[in-house]
Protein backbone atom coordinates (compact mmCIF):
# COMPACT_ATOMS: atom_id res chain seq x y z
CA UNK A 1 0.00 0.00 0.00
CA UNK A 2 0.95 3.67 -1.09
CA UNK A 3 -0.33 6.84 0.82
CA UNK A 4 0.65 10.09 0.08
CA UNK A 5 0.70 10.68 4.09
CA UNK A 6 4.21 11.85 5.26
CA UNK A 7 3.53 11.47 9.01
CA UNK A 8 3.58 7.41 9.28
CA UNK A 9 4.35 5.99 13.33
CA UNK A 10 4.52 2.67 13.65
CA UNK A 11 3.81 0.71 16.98
CA UNK A 12 1.65 -1.59 18.90
CA UNK A 13 -1.93 -1.38 19.73
CA UNK A 14 -2.12 -1.44 23.51
CA UNK A 15 -5.72 -0.70 23.62
CA UNK A 16 -8.78 -1.02 21.61
CA UNK A 17 -12.15 0.25 23.56
CA UNK A 18 -15.53 -0.62 21.20
CA UNK A 19 -18.54 1.28 21.89
CA UNK A 20 -21.95 0.84 20.29
CA UNK A 21 -20.81 3.54 17.50
CA UNK A 22 -17.29 4.34 17.90
CA UNK A 23 -14.02 3.09 18.51
CA UNK A 24 -11.05 4.13 20.55
CA UNK A 25 -7.92 3.02 19.67
CA UNK A 26 -4.31 3.44 21.88
CA UNK A 27 -1.39 2.61 20.07
CA UNK A 28 2.35 2.79 21.53
CA UNK A 29 4.81 4.22 19.60
CA UNK A 30 8.39 2.58 18.82
CA UNK A 31 11.06 3.43 20.49
CA UNK A 32 9.53 4.99 23.21
CA UNK A 33 6.48 5.18 25.81
CA UNK A 34 4.47 7.97 23.71
CA UNK A 35 0.74 6.66 22.99
CA UNK A 36 -1.09 7.72 19.94
CA UNK A 37 -5.18 7.77 20.43
CA UNK A 38 -7.47 7.81 17.88
CA UNK A 39 -11.16 7.67 17.46
CA UNK A 40 -12.49 5.62 14.65
CA UNK A 41 -15.96 4.05 14.08
CA UNK A 42 -16.57 0.75 15.64
CA UNK A 43 -17.34 -0.90 12.01
CA UNK A 44 -13.95 0.34 10.59
CA UNK A 45 -12.06 -0.95 13.80
CA UNK A 46 -13.92 -4.53 13.91
CA UNK A 47 -13.23 -4.90 9.91
CA UNK A 48 -9.71 -4.12 10.40
CA UNK A 49 -10.02 -6.79 13.46
CA UNK A 50 -7.44 -4.41 15.61
CA UNK A 51 -6.68 -6.13 18.93
CA UNK A 52 -4.23 -5.42 21.42
CA UNK A 53 -0.34 -6.58 21.15
CA UNK A 54 -0.70 -5.89 17.07
CA UNK A 55 1.43 -3.91 15.36
CA UNK A 56 0.33 -0.80 13.60
CA UNK A 57 0.75 2.26 11.76
CA UNK A 58 -0.61 5.60 12.71
CA UNK A 59 -1.16 7.73 9.68
CA UNK A 60 -1.60 11.63 10.54
CA UNK A 61 -2.86 14.24 7.78
CA UNK A 62 -3.54 17.51 9.31
CA UNK A 63 -3.51 21.25 7.98
CA UNK A 64 -2.96 22.07 11.88
CA UNK A 65 -0.10 21.44 13.87
CA UNK A 66 -0.01 23.09 17.31
CA UNK A 67 3.60 22.78 19.65
CA UNK A 68 3.11 23.83 23.37
CA UNK A 69 6.22 25.03 25.43
CA UNK A 70 5.83 24.97 29.42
Amino acid sequence: MRLSTRNQLKGTITEVNLGSVMAIVKVRLDGGDQIVTSSLTKDAAVELGLAAGQPATVFIKSTDVMIGVE
